[in-house]
Order: structure tokens, then C-alpha cells, then sequence
């Protein structure tokens, strides 16, 4: 059974005849004792209020943490996420210009070919040129000795 303040205040007791106590002093000590009862009851009550609070608080915290520690993990994630697109779109990137650039020297080649036929072309041209000129030029030259 549990005793509040009030029990204490209002505990009588029965007196003696010859050498009892005295009512004020029992009625006395009774207040003073329920005071201090009603006091550490209240400071009891405002612990547990506290501790309560802080329960409550506590559990938001881990909460938190807990929403805190997932965000880090997918900002992780998305991180290398990111940085495995990133090199995949650099090797793409340098596959690309290393077909880009594949294409660029076969290209010249095939100029360089070209340029090289034409080139021969017209050397065969002025060899032909050369010697049809001579050719007129000895034929021009015979006729003129024959007039001399």
C-alpha cells in the first residue's frame, strides 16, 4: 500500500494515559514529514516528466540518424553511379575520336593516293608534252636545214 502526504496528515494516533505523546509534537513531525513526502513526490514526478523527454527526444535523434545515415548511403550511390557514367562516357568519348581519327588519316591517305596518281599523270603529261615538242622542234629544224 502505497502512503501519499495526505495519509501522513491525517494518521492519528491513540493516546496513553500516563506518559503518551504529545499531539502537537506527533501532528508536528506528521506536517514536516509530509512536506518532505509531497516534495520528493513532486521532484519524482518531474524526473520521470524529464526522462520521458528526453525518451522522446532521444527516439527522434535515432530517427533522424537512422534518415541521415540512408541519405549518406544513397548520396554514396548516386555518387558512384555518377562517376561510372563519367567513365563510361569518357571511354565512349575516346572511342569515338579514335574512329574520328582513324578516319581522318585513312582519309588522307586516300588523298595522299590520289594526289600521287595525279601527280604521276602529270609527269607522263610533260614527258609527252617534252617529247612531242622536241619532236616538232627536229621536224622544224630538218625543214630548215633543207631551205638552207
Amino acid at each position: 500500500m502505497k502512503i501519499t502526504p495526505m495519509d501522513i496528515q491525517q494518521q492519528q494516533f491513540k493516546g496513553k494515559m500516563l506518559g503518551g505523546l504529545d499531539p502537537e509534537d506527533v501532528d508536528a513531525f506528521l506536517q514536516l514529514v509530509a512536506g518532505e513526502m509531497e516534495e520528493l513526490i513532486r521532484e519524482n514526478n518531474d524526473l520521470k516528466e524529464r526522462l520521458n523527454r528526453n525518451a522522446t527526444q532521444m527516439a527522434e535523434m535515432e530517427a533522424r540518424e537512422a534518415q541521415l545515415r540512408e541519405t549518406m548511403l544513397a548520396a554514396q550511390r548516386i555518387t558512384e553511379e555518377m562517376k561510372a557514367n563519367a567513365q563510361k562516357e569518357a571511354h565512349l568519348m575516346i572511342s569515338e575520336a579514335e574512329l574520328k581519327g582513324e578516319r581522318i588519316v585513312a582519309d588522307a591517305e586516300n588523298k595522299l593516293v590520289q594526289l600521287n596518281n595525279q601527280i604521276q599523270d602529270l609527269k607522263r603529261d610533260k614527258l609527252q608534252f617534252e617529247t612531242g615538242f622536241k619532236n616538232l622542234l627536229d621536224t622544224y629544224y630538218k625543214l630548215l636545214a633543207l631551205d638552207k
